[in-house]
């Protein structure tokens, strides 16, 4: 994975998850990891909802 894609910080959080060794995990802990992975899409894709909807109405009050 190229670490520019996300950051080019090398501290950037992503950058780091994407480097960690998933070797010693064992299969509970790859579903629980799965699952943290998955709710923090889904705050992801929530928060950029509501950043495209509250666009959509700064646009509408100066009717751009």
């Amino acid at each position: 994975m190229d670490d520019d894609f996300f950051s080019s910080r090398p501290e950037d959080p992503l950058v780091q998850l994407g480097r960690q060794d998933l070797d010693p995990l064992s299969h509970h802990e790859l579903d629980e990891r799965i699952a943290a992975l998955e709710a923090e899409i889904a705050r992801v894709r929530a928060h950029q909802e509501a950043a495209s909807k509250h666009r959509s109405a700064a646009d509408a009050l100066f009717k751009r």
